[in-house]
């Protein structure tokens, strides 16, 4: 049984999406579809950058869908006979919804350019921060935050794998957290190069912002059962998924839970679309799985001839 799987912020790079689109006409008219549904040259930005441009949240947001999608669609893969259930890793989710047929191509990106731009301006610069606690599990991470919250907002962000959780809040606690993230029992705290405290208590503005835009799409029942982050379970009733999708800006990334959930609803392959950050979390949580990271026209050959 097969999963595909779609990653978040972080794995934006220049030149994503370059060769994938000389090599195919599906990729080029996914990144048309997309710069036409935002009425900006997202493609030209992904391709040529700047990077400090395309790493903005409401660019990156977008660009990571795009990429995905271009993958997938290059790829010729039919999804309801291919694979069993789709997740994603907080923008993800939005990836593979779309790839789920939930919500169209151009209302994938513009909900996502939406989100970007509300995450960003739901906290000021430098007032929220993102930490990594490496060598952590969630119920020690949890006992961090506890502990150094201090009144400050600070929440387990991500829970991505069996070593690794992400927290985020104001930026005083966060910087707290990692200072004693050793004297936990932690390898490291490393604070992450982000622009806002994502997947707290502090994006209930963004939440809002996201709510009424998620009442005025259209969604539809997706093709295959839909693993949600906030739950760490399949979701399939449209109604369900606006509510997931509006708790999940404020809630927590489940990832490490659902990925041992769809491991043990059957799951033995799951292959990453367009990104190679979230195949090492899975042989993590499920070291006995296949994993297959597809981001290159080569990588596309591979998983055409091996499905």
């Amino acid at each position: 049984m097969r999963a595909f799987i779609f990653p978040g912020q972080g794995s934006q790079a220049v030149g994503m999406g370059a060769a994938l689109a000389e090599a195919s006409a599906a990729a080029r008219e996914v990144f048309g579809e997309v710069d036409e549904a935002l009425g900006q040259n997202l493609s030209r930005l992904m391709r040529d950058g700047p990077i400090e441009e395309l790493t903005l949240t409401e660019n990156a947001q977008p660009a990571i869908m795009a990429n995905a999608l271009a993958v997938l669609r290059a790829s010729g893969v039919d999804l309801p006979a291919k694979a069993a259930f789709v997740a994603g890793h907080s923008l993800g989710e939005y990836s593979a919804l779309c790839t789920a047929s939930t919500f169209d191509l151009a209302t994938a990106a513009r909900l996502l350019k939406l989100r970007g731009k509300a995450m960003q301006a739901a906290v000021p610069v430098g007032v929220g921060a993102m930490a990594a606690m490496l060598g952590a599990g969630l119920s020690e991470a949890q006992r961090l935050v506890s502990e150094t919250g201090e009144g400050d907002v600070l929440d387990v962000a991500n829970d991505n794998d069996p070593g690794q959780v992400v927290i985020s809040g104001h930026a005083a606690a966060v910087e707290r957290a990692v200072a004693a993230a050793r004297d936990h029992g932690f390898k490291r705290g490393i604070l992450l190069p982000v622009s806002a405290p994502f997947h707290c208590r502090l994006m209930q503005p963004a939440a809002d912002a996201m709510g009424e835009a998620l009442g005025e799409a259209a969604l539809a029942a997706p093709a295959v059962p839909v693993y949600a982050n906030v739950t760490a379970a399949p979701a399939s009733d449209p109604d369900e998924i606006r509510d997931l999708l509006v708790r999940q800006v404020t809630g927590m990334v489940r990832w490490r839970e659902s990925v041992a959930a769809m491991a043990e609803a059957g799951v033995t392959d799951f292959v990453e679309l367009g990104g190679k950050v979230l195949g090492p979390m899975v042989k993590r949580i499920a070291p006995d799985a296949n994993v297959t990271s597809v981001v290159t026209p080569d990588d596309i050959d591979a998983l055409v001839g091996g499905i």
